[in-house]
């Protein structure tokens, strides 16, 4: 099982996480994004999609045209973990 992050800790991974914002009421990061078209918002979900499936850690998303909306949150830690960390780096990194 992972562990949730707490204290320092928690507080140092969200320090490198700039464009992320703790989601209120829930021990969780989310990040909107905004694209040119559809085309390029799937693509994108694409890349995040098989990342996460290569890392067995799914994001909460939805897409609404050229708009993607993702939460993170590791569920079986109870919140947030270094797996969420780590995946919004990814996300970060590919946008």
């Amino acid at each position: 099982m992972t562990a949730k992050l707490s204290g320092q800790a928690r507080s140092d991974a969200l320090k490198g996480l700039k464009e992320w914002k703790e989601v209120p009421g829930r021990d969780a990061i989310q990040r909107s994004l905004k694209f040119a078209d559809f085309t390029q918002a799937f693509a994108f979900m694409t890349r995040v999609a098989l990342a996460a499936e290569k890392a067995d850690h799914h994001p909460e998303w939805s897409n609404v045209y050229n708009r993607v909306d993702i939460v993170l949150s590791t569920h079986d830690a109870g919140g947030l973990s270094d797996k969420d960390v780590a995946l919004a780096k990814h996300i970060d990194s590919i946008v």
